[in-house]
C-alpha cells in the first residue's frame, strides 16, 4: 500500500494536524495524536486520509481526531474520534465498526504470582475448558429468540440476574453495562440467528483473556483507588465484543444508510462514511440496534468474567470471593453515544463516535463510579500477547480536547495475512513459552496473525497519550497466560 503523503503539521510534540485546506469540503481540521517517531508507521497507510474524510461529516463539532494507535479502518480509521451535533449533525455506522462494543474487562485479585506458581498452565486450560473461542463458536448460555431480546434490552445485568456475576459489577461497568436506547424491533432476523449461538463466548482474532501480573506502578495512590495494590498482584484481562450479532447489526444499518445518503442529499467523499441524520428515522433506527449490540457485548463479558471466576475457584481449591477476583472496570472501544459536553461555553448534546478509542472522563465526572471518581475514569489499553498492557486513568485535559478520549489498544502494523506470511516458518507458541508466557489457541495462523511484530508498541502509544495528557500513567502489567479463539 502506497505511503500517505499529505500534509501533517506539528502542533507540539504529541499533536499533528492535517489542516481544512487540505482538501475542499473539510468542514474543520483532522487532529493526529502522535510522537515524531510513530508518523512514518502512521503514514505507512491512508489511516490519515480517513480522518481528512470523517471532515466532510455534517454537523461535525471540533475536530476529526486519531489516537495513537491508528490504523486504517473501514470508513472512519481505527483509533477515530469525533464528535456530531445531535439536532443537525449524522451517525456513520463507519465510526463504530463492525464489532460493536468491541471493549476490556478487567479483574483484579489478592493473588500474587508466588501463589500461582506452576499453575498458570492449568489456570488457562481451565479458561479453554470453560469458555468457548474461535470463529463459529457456540456459547454455554441458551437463549430463545425473546430471551435474546431481553439481553438486548438489559445488557450484563441479564447475566447476574441468572446468578453469572456479582451485582457490584454494574457498578464498575461503563453505563452500568447497558445503554437504555437498545430496540430490538430494529434488529434484523438474520442478526438474532446470529447472535443466539454466540452468547458467551470469547471470539478469534484479536480477542483474548489473559492472565497477567502487576509489572509496574506509576500511580500508587491511584492504583490503589482501583484495587491495584502492589507489583506482583495477579490480574485478568477479557477482551471481546458482540461477535456475529454486531457485525450483522452493522452491515444491515450500512445498506440502509447508503440509501440515506441519497434521500437526505449527503455529500461524502467515501461511500464507506454512510451515514443519516441523527435525528432521522435512519439515524434513530441505526443508534437503537447498535445499542442493543453493544448491551449484547456487556452480557457477553459478563458471562465469560463469571466463567473467568470460577476456573480460578477449581484450580486453587478458594472461592472468588475470597480470591478478591473483583472487577476494576469494563470499557467499549467501538460504540456512539450520546453525551453532553462544553462548546463554545455552553454544555451541549452531542453524538460522539469512539471507533478504537475509550472514554477517558475526568475526576469529579458524574458517569463515572463513585469509587473512582477522585482519580478519573479507569482505562484499559492491551498489548499484544508477548508484551505488556497498561491501566490508565481519565483527565481533564481529555475532556478539553478529545471529549473525554484516550486510546485503546497497540494498534496494527501488519494485516493478518501479512503477519502470516512474515510468521512462515516459525514457532509464535514455542517463542512465548521461551518468554515464559503460557498459551492456548484454536489454531496456529490465530497465533502467527496476532504476533508481536504485529502491533505497534502499547508503550509507545500511551506514552504519547500521556504526554498529550489526555491520560494518565497508572499500572504496566504483563502476561502469564494467553487464551486465543
Amino acid at each position: 500500500m502506497a505511503e500517505w503523503s499529505g500534509p501533517l503539521e506539528k502542533i507540539d510534540d504529541f499533536r499533528w494536524r492535517i489542516p481544512e485546506s487540505y482538501k475542499p469540503g473539510m468542514r474543520t481540521d483532522g487532529i493526529i495524536y502522535a510522537t515524531q517517531e510513530m508518523l512514518n508507521d502512521i503514514r505507512s497507510d491512508k489511516a490519515p486520509e480517513q480522518v481528512a474524510n470523517v471532515a466532510f461529516l455534517p454537523g461535525i463539532v471540533g475536530q476529526s481526531m486519531a489516537m495513537p494507535d491508528i490504523h486504517l479502518g473501514y470508513g472512519f480509521p481505527i483509533g477515530g474520534v469525533a464528535a456530531m451535533a445531535y439536532d443537525d449533525g449524522v451517525v456513520s455506522p463507519g465510526g463504530v465498526g463492525y464489532d460493536i462494543n468491541c471493549g476490556v474487562r478487567l479483574l483484579r485479585s489478592d493473588l500474587t504470582i508466588d501463589d500461582i506458581k506452576g499453575k498458570v498452565r492449568d489456570i488457562a486450560d481451565q479458561f479453554y475448558l470453560n469458555i468457548p473461542v474461535g470463529v463459529g463458536g457456540v456459547g454455554n448460555v441458551r437463549v430463545d429468540e425473546l430471551e435474546l431480546k431481553q439481553v438486548m434490552r438489559k445488557g450484563a445485568k441479564w447475566m447476574i440476574e441468572r446468578g453469572l456475576g456479582w451485582a457490584e459489577d454494574l457498578e464498575v461497568c461503563e453505563q452500568d453495562g447497558c445503554m437504555d436506547n437498545a430496540d430490538p424491533e430494529g434488529v434484523s432476523a438474520e442478526a438474532i440467528k446470529r447472535g443466539r449461538p454466540q452468547l458467551g463466548t470469547l471470539g478469534s482474532g484479536n480477542h483474548f483473556l489473559e492472565i497477567q501480573v502487576v509489572d509496574e506502578i506509576y500511580d500508587q495512590q491511584t492504583a490503589e483507588v482501583f484495587g491495584i495494590t502492589g507489583k506482583g498482584q495477579i490480574t485478568v484481562m477479557i477482551h471481546t465484543g458482540s461477535r456475529g450479532f454486531g457485525h450483522q447489526v452493522c452491515e444491515d444499518s450500512l445498506r440502509v444508510m447508503q440509501n440515506a445518503v441519497a434521500k437526505y442529499k449527503i455529500d461524502l467523499p467515501d461511500r464507506q462514511l454512510a451515514c443519516a441524520p441523527i435525528t432521522s428515522v435512519e439515524g434513530q433506527q441505526y443508534l437503537g440496534a447498535m445499542a442493543c449490540a453493544a448491551n449484547f457485548a456487556w452480557a457477553n463479558r459478563q458471562a465469560i468474567a463469571h466463567w473467568v471466576r470460577e476456573s480460578f475457584e477449581r484450580i486453587m481449591g478458594v472461592g472468588a470471593h475470597k480470591l478478591g477476583l473483583r472487577q476494576v472496570y469494563d470499557i467499549a472501544h467501538n460504540i456512539a453515544k450520546i453525551e453532553r459536553h462544553t462548546v463554545a461555553g455552553k454544555l451541549t448534546k452531542l453524538c460522539v463516535h469512539r471507533k478504537g478509542a475509550t472514554r477517558a472522563f475526568a475526576p469529579g465526572h458524574p458517569d463515572i463510579p463513585e469509587r473512582y471518581r477522585s482519580v478519573g475514569q479507569p482505562v484499559m489499553v492491551p498489548g499484544d500477547m508477548a508484551r505488556y498492557s497498561f491501566l490508565l486513568a481519565g483527565t481533564s485535559a481529555a475532556m478539553e480536547q478529545t471529549w473525554g478520549s484516550t486510546c485503546h489498544g497497540a494498534g496494527r502494523l501488519l494485516s493478518r495475512s501479512a503477519a502470516i506470511k512474515r510468521m512462515k516458518g516459525k514457532d509464535v507458541q514455542e517463542e512465548l513459552a521461551r518468554r515464559g508466557i503460557v498459551v492456548r489457541a484454536k489454531g496456529r495462523d490465530t497465533l502467527s496473525e496476532e504476533a508481536s511484530y504485529a502491533y505497534k508498541d502499547a508503550a509507545e502509544v500511551v506514552e504519547a497519550c500521556a504526554g498529550a495528557n489526555i491520560s494518565r500513567l497508572v499500572a504496566k502489567m504483563r502476561p502469564l497466560g494467553v487464551v486465543k479463539g
